[in-house]
């Protein structure tokens, strides 16, 4: 059993090496963020990056979609032809920056550091879950973490000392690709902020405001 505490994963903090004509500088604000499981008071720890497949920013006009299998034991909640029809769904000026989107497989160190989603420069990374759909962890949930899982269908239950978060395959998708995903781009749109507070504040805002309310039918 992968036992989860409630941790803050840091990913590669490094900016692009070039930019294109007309978009914003690489040296403006941090070019990564993330979505993590189980993170707890929005807190950075001390730095700890994955292995991952690097895709610099080229200004290509379409979006590039990658698939890497899952891995043992994990599987993507959603397919590229989901993430493509969900992402056209989006204004166009919000997927500008967008070059790439990626469905990235599991790795040993991602079970010990689970992320839900992340972003660099110009790409979105989405990162498999339990075949189960159950996740475990050794702290509760913060309520921040009731509130959504709730939104979206997750389920929350307590097992003596632990809890687990429980998801249908119905959820899950709902939960990647109207919260994780625009979360994701939402940080590509992040043009003012620099703080990891304020980054993930302005992405979970983001994601209500492009990803819960048009999915729910509410403006």
């Amino acid at each position: 059993m992968n036992r989860r505490g409630s941790y803050s994963r840091n990913t590669r903090l490094l900016a692009p090496k070039t930019r294109v004509q007309d978009r914003r500088a690489a040296t403006a604000r941090p070019a990564a963020g993330y979505r993590a499981r189980g993170i707890a008071g929005r807190q950075q720890h001390e730095a700890f990056c994955a292995p991952e497949v690097w895709h610099e920013p080229d200004g290509r006009d379409q979006i590039r979609y990658v698939l890497e299998p899952a891995g043992a034991g994990y599987y993507h909640p959603v397919t590229l032809d989901e993430v493509r029809e969900r992402i056209g769904q989006l204004p166009a000026h919000l997927t500008r920056m967008l070059e790439v989107v990626q469905l990235s497989r599991i790795t040993r160190k991602r079970i010990i550091f689970p992320c839900y989603g992340m972003q660099w420069g110009s790409t979105v990374y989405l990162y498999p879950i339990e075949e189960a759909l159950i996740e475990h962890y050794v702290r509760p949930p913060w309520p921040q973490q009731l509130i959504e899982a709730k939104m979206y269908g997750g389920r929350w239950c307590q097992e003596g000392e632990q809890w687990r978060l429980e998801w249908t395959e119905e959820t899950i998708r709902d939960y990647y690709l109207n919260n994780i995903l625009i979360h994701e781009i939402g940080h590509i749109n992040d043009e003012r902020n620099s703080t990891f507070a304020d980054r993930e504040r302005y992405a979970d805002w983001f994601a209500i405001e492009y990803g819960y309310r048009p999915s729910r039918g509410r403006k």
